[in-house]
Order: structure tokens, then sequence, then C-alpha cells
């Protein structure tokens, strides 16, 4: 008989992590529009303090934290867990919720003396729904709770690509939405499957249940499907660039630096602890190759575009598809897994931080200028240099130059190949890299190039320095100690086989 799952110390602050922005959310309805932007405001400090903590308990354990709610611990109740990678990804979620907050609040913010806006009440609303759902998702244990945690992330995020009800923007959302709709009815149907086959949901426990049969196969590819289309993962990225193009930077800074990475955790989560008995080649293999397609496609695309949040949003496509490389490269207990885990989740916090920058920087350009279009920005970086700046040190990060968090994960990317001897795999990222090079150019050459610009209004020093501390970040994410890569092995199934 398997052994419950007790309580450990510190799992109560997993609770408060979800319910802080949860209660911020229910605050805000019950006070009204011009309180929210207040209670947002107000709880990101609350919020990274607990994820500090919780990252503390964990480092201090050695082991991670677990909170069996209700005191019934698995399989008569359900679990919150948080390991290394859980507590890495409450930090960077609460520290780009509070940049894209304060950021924000001078688009949506609602002074003394003026009226109320749906818009802004929906934007703070939404900013802590979004946050308190990837909470959940980082630190649940059960596979329908997470599926209730994608939902409501989902829900939460549309929104926000609609807010300011454009057409162009209402049929972004109802795109986005379709697809997210699909990718939870494939995910539901492979956790009914799991089920049924085994009795409970707990990812603990179905990863000493499983075996590798038909069904746990059929499972594994409704829900990886539906992951996919949430993530947008090439071929299924249709519906990525015109949603996070067409919403408020802000918003577009949280749906790409954040959201799509909470459907991609629940791809680590089944595939490295629900499903460790089942032969990982060939799974890893199909991924890695649409994550490669990905990777050139999307920055192919992203050369062709001549505005610039269409742009960076198709270099999202690009750089997710760098995400699912971590597939064949981390699966399994081999000596290289390591490396390659390290540089997938390296990965996902270099272009968090850079994404949002450049999210945030080019808000600040349309802002200014009047357009985001490519084409006119001949001269503008004499105007607005701390903007461009930005986009350079961004576009360092999505390139893979050192120093950076982008350079640090396509290293471990490309030793884990070498060494493992996938050398297929280092084409797409070299590939991937050049090009990200060809479309960060066409930003900055004209923008360097002699020409007059009319600012219509500057922006905002405070904000611009928001963007800036972010692709910072995403620079000093490349000088990451030993120390941090031993953090995040910390409850990784078969961390100890594949030591390097």
């Amino acid at each position: 008989m398997t052994p419950l799952i007790a309580t450990t110390a510190g799992g109560p602050l997993l609770v408060l992590a979800i319910l802080l922005p949860a209660a911020g959310v229910l605050l805000s309805l019950a006070l009204g529009g011009r309180a929210a932007e207040k209670v947002a405001l107000g709880l990101t400090p609350l919020g990274f303090a607990l994820a500090w903590l919780i990252a503390m308990q964990v480092a201090a354990a050695g082991a991670p934290l677990v909170y069996a709610i209700g005191g019934l611990p698995p399989p008569l109740g359900i679990a919150l867990r948080a390991d290394g990678i859980s507590a890495v990804m409450l930090l960077v979620t609460a520290i780009i919720v509070a940049a894209a907050g304060f950021y924000a609040r001078a688009k949506f913010a609602t002074p003394d003396g003026t009226a109320e806006s749906r818009s802004a009440l929906t934007f703070w609303i939404m900013l802590q729904a979004i946050w308190a759902a990837l909470n959940l998702i980082f630190v649940g244990g059960d596979l329908f709770n997470l599926y209730v945690a994608l939902e409501l992330l989902t829900f939460a995020a549309v929104p926000l690509v609609c807010i300011d009800g454009r057409p162009e923007t209402l049929a972004a959302a109802l795109r986005y939405l379709l697809f997210a709709l699909f990718g939870s009815i494939c995910y539901l149907l492979g956790v009914a499957l799991l089920y049924g086959a085994y009795g409970t949901l707990d990812i603990s426990l179905l990863s000493q249940r499983v075996q590798p049969e038909a069904i746990v196969w059929t499972a594994a590819a409704l829900m990886t499907a539906g992951l996919l289309a949430k993530t947008a993962l090439f071929p299924l990225h249709l519906w990525l660039p015109p949603a996070h193009a067409n919403a408020p930077a802000a918003a577009s800074a949280v749906l790409s630096g954040l959201v799509v990475k909470g459907s991609f955790f629940l791809a680590l989560r089944l595939w490295f602890y629900v499903l460790p008995a089942l032969p990982s080649a060939a799974p890893g293999a199909v991924l890695g190759a649409l994550g490669s397609a990905a990777a050139v496609v999307g920055s192919v695309l992203a050369l062709r575009q001549a505005r610039l949040k269409l742009l960076v949003a198709y270099s999202t496509v690009a750089q997710i598809g760098y995400l699912f490389l971590v597939f064949p490269l981390g699966l399994g207990a081999h000596a290289w897994s390591a490396l390659g885990w390290g540089g997938g989740l390296m990965q996902i916090l270099a272009h968090a931080f850079a994404k949002a920058a450049m999210f945030f920087s080019a808000g600040l350009l349309a802002e200014a200028l009047g357009h985001d279009q490519i084409a006119g920005l001949r001269g503008a970086a004499r105007a607005l240099p701390l903007t461009f700046l930005t986009l350079g040190l961004g576009g360092l990060s999505l390139m893979g130059l050192p120093p950076s968090g982008g350079f640090e994960a396509k290293w471990l990317m490309l030793r884990t190949s070498a060494a493992s001897g996938q050398w297929i795999w280092s084409l797409p990222i070299l590939a991937g890299g050049l090009l990200a090079a060809g479309y960060v150019y066409r930003i900055l050459a004209p923008a360097l190039a002699e020409g007059e610009i009319e600012l219509r209004a500057r922006p905002q020093r405070a904000r611009e320095l928001i963007a800036l501390a972010l692709a910072m970040t995403a620079l000093v994410l490349g000088f990451a100690p030993q120390g941090f890569f031993d953090f995040i092995e910390i409850g990784r199934p078969l961390a100890a086989m594949s030591a390097p």
C-alpha cells in the first residue's frame, strides 16, 4: 500500500500563495474600480515575500514542501507541493505581475475626481486572477485541480486581450478562446482516462502506478495535445500573434512572459513527474521536432512583420519552440539529463523577463510615436534611448548571446546535445539564434540611423526603468551560480541518477 503523504513544515505557505491574489480579486470586486488598483499593487510585495519564504523553505529542507488540504493526504484528499522549479516560478510570477501592475498605472489608473472605467476594473481583477491561477498551477499536485487552474488562467487571460473592445481584439480573443477550449477538452479527456485506470489523480501516486499500456498512451497523447494548443506550439500557434500583438502592452507582457508558461509547466509535470515509467525517446523526439519547427518558422515569420508588436509576438512563437527541446534533452535517467533540465528552465526564465521587457518597450514606443510600424522608426533611438536600449538587451537574450540568460539556456542545450549524441537538436538552436539576430537587427537598424522623428508624448521615465530592469534581469540570469541549478533539481524525479 502506498504511504500517505503528510504536510511538511512550511506547507501552509502554499495555501497563502494561492489565497492572497484570490482574496485580492474578491476585495477588488467588493470595493470597486477605484480601489482595485490599490489592492492589486498593495498585494504585490506580500506575494513576493511569500514566494521568497517558500523558496527558502524548499532550500533549507532540500525537499519539496507539501500541504494536505483539510488534513486529508492523498489518495483521500488533495495535496499541494512546491519543489525547486515551483519556487522559482512563484518568484518570477510575483516579479513580473508587480512590474506589469506598476507599468500599467499610466493606462489603467483611476485618479480621484475621475469616473471609474470598465477597462480599469477588468485589468486589475484579471491581473490578480492570472496571478492566483498561475500560483495554483505551480503548486498543484492533482491533475484535475490543475485542469481547474488552467481554466481559471484562460478565462482571466482572454479578457485582457479584448479589454479595449476593438473589433480586431475581439476577434483575437475569440480565436484564443476557441483554441483554449479545444485544449481543455483534450486535457480533461486524458485526465478522465487516467482516473478510470488508476483511481487517483495525485501526481505522486500516479507516478508509482502508471504503466506503459494503451490507455496511458492515449491519455498522454490527449493531454499533451491540449497543452500544446494552450501553449501555442507550432502548428497550433495561430491564436497567439494577434492576441499578444493587439492587447495592451502590460497585458501582452503577462500573456507572453507568464501565461503560456502555465500550460508548458503542466506539460513538464505530465512527462517528467506523472509518466516517468513510459519510454521517453519517441515522445521526446516528437515534441523536440515540433519545438525545432517552431523555433525556425516563428523566427522567419517574425522577420516578415511590419509592426513591432507583431514581430515580438511571433518571436514568442519561436522562443516557445526552444522550451520543448527539454523533452528530448532532459527526459530519462541519463547523466546528461540535468543539463537539459537546467537549460529548459533557464529558457523559461530568460524568455519571461526579456519578452516582458520588450512588450513594455513596444508599448512605450507606440504611445510616443502614435504607431509601431518598423518602417517609421528611423532616428527614433536618439529620441528614446532607454526604450531602444531595453529592446536591444532583450533581443540579446533572445539571440542567445553572452552574457545573458538566453545564452546560458542555449549553451546548456548545446552541451546536452553533444553529451547525449543528439546533434540534430543543435541545428534549430543555432539557426533560431541567427534568425533572432535578423529580426532584432530589423528593429535597431532603422532606429539607430540618421533621421528626424516627432514624438507625440515622452514616455514616463519610471515605466522605461521598469522595462529596463526586466531586461537587465534577463542578462543577469547568465551569471546564475551552480547553487541555482542545484536548487531546481530539488524534487525532480530521477535527479540523483542523472546528476552530471
